[in-house]
């Protein structure tokens, strides 16, 4: 058997479980720092005396990072390895937060801002990605679903970092800034024994330590499972051919060739559908509601339950991606996101707007759940984090324009417009995935990429 059929052989079991643990408090705190920015920037406001358009590009700071991050992520980690870059991508992060947390001045604050979400974003470009190629094909999409799920954490706890610390403390805009980065140091030393994905140590021919690797996996659980491991299927192994050399140019060449150009484009198209809708209504909604009538203190409260929304939209969608599909998955959240948005433009009342929007958060997390699954089944392993790294990226482009395009429909179409501007765009990404998503549930990543004549004659051109 090869080393890749036993991998997908192996029960999920406690070092998978601890591996989706130290994956998933990442996402928590990469959460926590792209949610708590909303609730920094009255205080800013206040300590530097900023204007409309200052706070507006502190608002867009952490995105742009991500942009950038997310990039050069998927591009190293082709090219070094998955866990050095996540690694050093978490380091990073955590520096510039306590920058940020300690900045003497504006342009100091917003120049950290920015690079804490460059690191930020290069985590999460490359961790679903690195933990995919761990987990057996048929728990993949559950794994990977519930691995996302542990952003809703961040943000839940953001919201409560907004309103019982920002508010209540000397400086707790900047003490809530610390409390996003000090447990990364722990974090970082508890990653330091995560080992090398072996597909990426078979891709680059580096067949010793991939064996290690999958041995020792292969011991733990069986040791944990206290049973013997189940037989493999006997595979031939895939031929081993030149690893093309990954660079934003051929990375692209190759996306887009007629062997790939089509899942790139679901891929691109619903990751910009979902971040576009996500950043323009999470950015919004305290805004809108304090529009409504309500204090600022009780938009941050309703702020919370519609946060805490996101959780059980995460996990459901992660157990119905194996069993729904990853695609159908994610075009039936979307449907409910276009319709909650829909509700939502309609409603009137200070509650009736929370439990919409409640309603709509948990759908539109649920498609982040199918998102984070389905990216990286459709790459190859040699281009795999690239190719997530850049569909997340294109995505970041829509976190971008969303809060301008948000707020300049709110001034012309009014709070109804908004959301039925949400509407419409969340209705196109469901007619894409629907006809054309790829059903990837139950298949190895190899048989998802790794085979085919049209793939091979790709690889084929990326070399000569």
């Amino acid at each position: 058997m090869t080393l890749l059929t036993r991998l997908d052989r192996l029960p999920l079991s406690r070092p998978h479980y601890l591996l989706l643990l130290i994956g998933g408090l990442g996402y928590t705190f990469d959460g926590m720092d792209s949610a708590v920015v909303a609730f920094l920037l009255p205080s800013a406001q206040e300590a530097w005396g900023l204007d409309n358009g200052q706070l507006g590009l502190i608002g867009s700071a952490t995105p742009f990072g991500f942009l950038f991050g997310a990039t050069v992520a998927g591009l190293l980690g082709d090219r070094i390895g998955r866990k050095k870059v996540m690694m050093y991508a978490l380091a990073f992060y955590a520096v510039f937060s306590v920058v940020a947390a300690a900045a003497p001045s504006y342009e100091v604050f917003l120049v950290a801002r920015v690079l804490a979400g460059a690191g930020a974003g290069a985590e999460s470009a490359i961790i679903a990605p690195f933990l995919s190629e761990f987990v057996p094909a048929r728990r993949r999409g559950w794994f990977i679903g519930a691995l996302a799920g542990f952003f809703s954490f961040g943000f839940v706890l953001a919201a409560l970092i907004g309103r019982f610390v920002v508010p209540t403390m000397d400086d707790g805009w900047r003490i809530a800034q610390v409390l996003t980065a000090v447990p990364i140091v722990m974090l970082l030393w508890w990653r330091r024994s995560l080992p090398e994905s072996p597909r990426f140590l078979v891709q680059q021919g580096r067949h010793d330590e991939a064996e290690a690797v999958v041995a020792d996996l292969e011991r733990r659980v069986e040791r944990a499972t206290g049973r013997p491991l189940p037989p493999a299927p006997e595979g031939d192994a895939l031929p081993v051919s030149e690893t093309p050399k990954v660079n934003l140019v051929s990375a692209l060449r190759f996306l887009w060739s007629p062997a790939m150009a089509r899942r790139t484009a679901v891929i691109w198209l619903i990751w910009f559908v979902i971040t576009f809708s996500y950043y323009g209504f999470f950015s919004w909604i305290p805004t809108l509601l304090v529009q409504r009538g309500i204090t600022v203190t009780k938009s941050f409260e309703f702020s919370i339950i519609i946060y805490l929304a996101q959780v059980p939209g995460y996990f459901s969608a992660a157990w119905l991606s194996e069993r729904l599909d990853r695609k159908n998955t994610i075009a039936l959240y979307l449907a409910g996101s276009a319709v909650s948005a829909f509700w939502l433009s309609q409603m009137e009342s200070p509650a009736a707007i929370t439990v919409a929007g409640a309603v709509l958060s948990f759908f539109l997390n649920g498609t982040y759940a199918g998102v984070y699954s389905y990216t990286p089944e459709v790459f190859p392993t040699w281009i795999r984090a690239t190719g997530t790294g850049l569909s997340s990226a294109f995505g970041r482009v829509g976190s971008i324009l969303a809060p301008t395009i948000i707020g300049l429909s709110a001034a012309s179409l009014g709070f109804g417009g908004v959301f039925g501007l949400t509407t419409a765009v969340l209705v196109v990404g469901v007619v894409c995935v629907v006809v054309f998503g790829l059903a990837t549930a139950g298949r190895s990543l190899e048989d998802l990429t790794e085979q085919g004549e049209p793939a091979r004659q790709t690889r084929k051109e990326m070399t000569s």
